[in-house]
This record gives C-alpha cells, structure tokens and sequence, in this order.
C-alpha cells in the first residue's frame, strides 16, 4: 500500500489556487494517520489519483481523500461540514456507508431478482451520484491488490463485482470502470479461462492491429474521396465480453466475428448508409451477420448499422456505424447500452441520472443543482429495507412494516401483531425508509385486523398486501357461510327423521357440483329452508303414489294430497294436457310450486331440456282406494 504522500501538484491538476488548498488539507489529514495503522483496503490517495484520469470536480476528490478506510482507526476527528462543505460531508458519509455495506452473499448470485433489488438499493441509498462514482473507484483499486488474499476472499470479492458493481458501472454509462471490473473480477473467477483468452488475444495483437488500421486507412480514404468527414476507429474486445459470447454461441475464440472491430461515426442518417454502401462494395460481406438497428432500432432504442466483412486476408471485421447522436446515446449512458447488455428496460429517471453523471464526469464544476437532480429523480418511488437475515426487499414508497410482513409471505403477515425497525417497536403505520432493518412480531393465530383494510388508517400502501388480507376475509366468511349451511341440512334431517343423505342426488336436484357451493348457498338464503324441505320430503328414489278422492272438474285447483304416504305436498294439474285418471303421468318438481301433474306424452314434457329432464319424477294413479269421496 502507498504509505507516503505524494504533493497534490503532481497527484492532480486543473484546480484552482483555493481548491488546491483545500486537496492540501485532506492530504494532511491523510499524513496525520498513525504510521502503525495498516489496512487492506485501498488507500484513498490511490483511489483519487485514478478518479483524477475522469475529469472529476474538486469535491469528487476531497471527498475521496477523506474517506480512507484507515481513517476510522485513528483518533484525528474533523468537522467534514465545517472544513470542507455540505456536499463533501453527504459524500464522505454515503462512502463510509458503501464501504462498509456487507449484504451480498453468494446464495443470491443465482437469483437476478435478488442481485438487481441490491443494486437498487445501493443507488437510491446515496445521496448523491458521485459517491457511486468513488465506490467503484475503490472497488476497482480493491480489485488490483486482491492477489495476496486467501482464495475464498477473491471469490467473494469478484462475484460480488460481477453480480453487482460491475452492472452499476454499466447501467450509469460508466463503461471504462465496467470493462476493468469485469476483467479483473472474472480473473479470479476463471483463471484458466482467462489466461487462455489473453494469450489468443496476445498472440495476434500486433497482427490484429495491423488489419484495423489498413482496413481504416483504405475505408478513410474513399470517404475523404466522397467528401464524408467521420470518425474512424478500432474497437478494443474485453476479455470477460469476449468469454460471455463464446459461452453464448458455444464457439472457440477463432470462431468469433468481432474479435476484429471497427466503428465509423459519421454526421447524419444519409451518411451512414452512404458509408455501408461504401463498405459492401469494397469488401465482401457476410449477409446473414448484418443488422440495421437504424431502421429496426432495438427495444431499448439503440440503434446503429452492423455489418461484418471479410477483408484481403480473409479476416472478419464487425464494423459499426452511426451517428454521433447515436454514438452517445449508446456509449455515454443513457441507459441504452446498459439496458440491452443487461437484458432490463431503462427508465425516463434513470435515464437522466445518467445524463447528470456524464456532465459531472466531463464538466470541472460544483453544480449542487445537478447533484441533487440525480437523488430526487432516481428509485424515488421505492424504498429497500432489509429482513433480520439481511436480504434487501424492495417495497414502494410509503409502506409499512404490515407491507414488508405481507412482501415476506402471507402467513406472516396474516399473524403480525407488531413490529421493530433497527431494533425499536414502531406502530404498524411506521412508513419505512431505506436501509432500515424490520423485524416482524407475531402470533400463533392466523387473522389479519379489518382496520387493515380501511385506507383512511393508513396500515397498508400495497396493492399486493391490501388484496391479501381482503381475500382472508371472504375465504372466512365464505367458511362461515358453509357451516351454517351444514347446520341447516343438519337441522333439518333431524327434524324429519332422515339419518341419511344422498349428496350426488341433493346436488344434481339443486344444481350443484360441488357440496361446498351447495353449502355456501344454503347458508347464504340461495336455497331457503322450505325448499330444502320440500326435497327432503320427497322421496325420489322410488315411484309416488298419489291418491285422489274425487276428480276435480278444474285441473288447475291446486290439490294436497299424500305423496307416498307423506302429505302436504302441494301438487296440481297441468293446465297443458289435463290428465284423466286413464293416462300414463308423470310429475314435474318446481322450486316454488310443488310437483305439477302431467301427461307422459305432454308436449312440454317430451320437449324438455336435458337440465330440466332431472326435475322429472315417476307418479301413478292410486287405484286401489275405497269408492271416492265427495273431498278433495
């Protein structure tokens, strides 16, 4: 580790006479640790002289300077605010904080949703977008003394840069940082592989060089021919890219198109495909390797002209050509690169925020209103909050700790009866904020409150959360309503003598498939208790026998006769057919009129649907009765 100060004329430049005084004075504090203090981390002079290379603004730097890990072992305690500023101050603190953050694990590093809710929580966590700047820094100098660590540290430390900062540095637009960190940290995760690709890339570097700028040279100079001003360039292939396609496409790195890569900038649309024009007809090209992006640009709105050609020697080169709009909305981050790298969509705030580190990035100056613009616009809506095992959920903005339960698992939240943020008992109207840690307390009973519900007593925000307790309450009730209905069979059958029950003939009568929905409605007062009654009373698994006293001479007087020997069923004569004691009957069970009397051969009858068909039932005339009476 560096141990000596170096002057701040020679570690940076570009500053004024008051802000070099200001980087003085951190670096004093810097000199002033103990000589005995050692770290393993990176010292923070390392890691502003790499940052300097970025064009960074003066506060960039000082904060940098005072957030050297050494610092939190020696006793020299400053007023950050006092001596250097607000902003420094917010800086240094959302550093600290970074640097110390130890969430990730490598369990997570199979679950996408879990790695990208860390991610976020790490960029709506600091409070201002160059703190994310100087923790990559850190990472990346962290990266480069990790040779002398044990072997499971370097695997810690290079999956964590690979599921998590590397994406950051890729997302905010960031891509010299990304590259490095890819590199480095797949490195220490696939020697073998690594190594393999660098000497191929090694073995043929200068001959490699030697293509791009022979195929730049013959390319610029029939542009100049066709008065086209352009930027023409070679594109360097990382490693760790490099490795990601062989595993996509399942090709060695002989098979790969782009190993050889130019990109041609030029100034408008006309241009760029003047410029392929150019290209096809000079060297021959592979047709199934060219894409227009222009025309189709993709999902994320990259859009850019691909074609790969085969030069002199045979060899591939992918060439790219676009518009210098083009080039920077795909290079300088506006989150469509890191969107089509990563497979997400971008966001008009992150967007933005990316757009605001890019300025910071290229503009020496302490513009607080563009710092500020980066934490109102980005994850505004969200908030991170960890569990007891430190596993980061992500909750909108405005939840509670009844949210977080219910985010957990239903159960938990069905049994919450209370709740501790960073270890204190809050109300269950808490409204959570980022980083803090939540413990639910809860009891064996499983039912949620009705207040929950109600949005005037603010206990829940999610949509999620609301629907699940709603949900609890109709299965409850609907249980209730089940039972009663049960209750009522019950009551029922023990009134009239019945021990028991055919179910598949109740349901088929009442038109039911299932026993709870028949249960349901009966609680409920679907089927009344005389209708119940009514069913229960005939016996449909064998022939009526009605008898009938005297004929009526009006067949639709409605008569009450005795029915298998049970009486006060209400029957009567359909006015359709008007049987006589000589025809072959049948009867017709109605909900509300009881069993009306028809003709076998009654158009009606044989007419019937196959739904209403079950509301048949076989009757005879009863003749052996005594001589008829004068009663109906």
């Amino acid at each position: 580790m560096q141990n000596n100060v170096p002057s701040e004329k020679i570690l940076f430049s570009d500053f004024s006479a008051d802000q070099a005084s200001l980087i003085s004075r951190a670096l004093t504090i810097i000199k002033d640790i103990p000589a005995e203090v050692r770290s393993h981390l990176p010292c923070s002079i390392e890691v502003a002289k790499f940052l300097d290379s970025f064009n960074v603004d003066i506060n960039t730097v000082i904060a940098t300077l005072l957030t050297d890990p050494r610092l939190s072992h020696s006793d020299n305690t400053i007023n950050v605010t006092a001596e250097f500023g607000e902003t420094v101050a917010i800086l240094v603190k959302d550093i600290n904080w970074l640097n110390s953050l130890s969430l990730y694990n490598l369990s997570i590093t199979d679950s996408p949703h879990e790695t990208e809710t860390l991610r976020r929580m790490l960029l709506s966590m600091t409070h201002d977008v160059r703190s994310i700047l100087i923790k990559l820094a850190y990472r990346i100098l962290r990266l480069r003394h990790l040779t002398n660590e044990s072997a499971e540290l370097r695997f810690y430390i290079a999956k964590e840069t690979l599921d998590i900062y590397a994406p950051i540095a890729n997302r905010l637009g960031i891509h010299q940082i990304k590259w490095e960190l890819e590199d480095m940290a797949f490195r220490y995760i696939n020697p073998q592989d690594y190594k393999h690709i660098a000497k191929s890339l090694a073995a043929k570097r200068v001959y490699r060089e030697s293509c791009i700028n022979n195929f730049v040279a013959t390319l610029q100079a029939h542009l100049h021919a066709e008065n086209i001003l352009s930027h023409c360039y070679g594109r360097p292939k990382h490693i760790y890219s490099i490795w990601k396609k062989m595993q996509k496409k399942q090709l060695d790195i002989t098979q790969l198109y782009d190993l050889l890569a130019v990109r041609v900038i030029v100034d408008n649309l006309i241009q760029c495909y003047t410029v392929l024009g150019i290209v096809h007809s000079l060297w021959e090209f592979i047709p199934k390797e060219f894409d227009d992006y222009i025309a189709n640009p993709k999902e994320n709105g990259y859009q850019s002209l691909h074609t790969v050609i085969h030069d002199e020697a045979g060899n591939r080169i992918e060439v790219q050509i676009r518009t210098q709009a083009m080039h920077d909305y795909a290079e300088l981050g506006v989150a469509a690169h890191w969107s089509y790298k990563e497979g997400g969509k971008q966001s008009a705030a992150l967007e933005k925020s990316v757009a605001t580190l890019r300025q910071l990035l290229h503009e020496k100056q302490n513009d607080e209103s563009l710092s500020r613009d980066f934490h109102s616009e980005l994850f505004n809506d969200k908030v991170y909050v960890l569990s007891p095992a430190n596993k980061v959920i992500e909750l909108p903005k405005g939840s509670t700790p009844l949210d977080f339960a219910y985010a957990i698992h239903t159960d938990v939240g069905h049994r919450c009866r209370g709740a501790k943020v960073n270890g204190k008992i809050i109300p269950l109207t808490y409204p959570l904020k980022s980083g803090e840690q939540i413990e639910i307390l809860t009891t064996k009973i499983c039912a949620p409150n009705r207040n929950w519900i109600n949005p005037n007593l603010g206990y829940l925000k999610t949509s999620r959360a609301i629907h699940r307790v709603k949900s609890w309450f109709r299965n409850h009730q609907k249980v209730e309503t089940i039972n009663r209905g049960k209750t009522i069979l019950e009551k029922e059958c023990k009134h009239l003598g019945i021990k028991n029950i055919d179910m598949v003939d109740l349901l088929s009568f009442f038109k039911h498939a299932k026993s709870d929905d028949f249960f349901e409605a009966l609680g409920r007062n679907d089927i009344n208790e005389r209708q119940l009654a009514g069913y229960l009373k005939i016996p449909v698994s064998k022939p009526l026998s009605i008898s009938i006293r005297r004929k009526t001479t009006s067949s639709a007087t409605p008569l009450t006769l005795s029915v298998a020997g049970i009486n006060n069923i209400a029957t009567s004569f359909a006015h359709c057919c008007s049987p006589n004691v000589d025809d072959t009957i049948i009867g017709f069970i109605s909900y509300h009129h009881g069993i009306t009397i028809h003709r076998a051969d009654c158009k009606n009858i044989t007419q019937l649907d196959n739904e209403k068909q079950s509301q048949l039932i076989s009757v005879n005339w009863d003749t052996h009765h005594s001589e008829p009476s004068s009663e109906t």
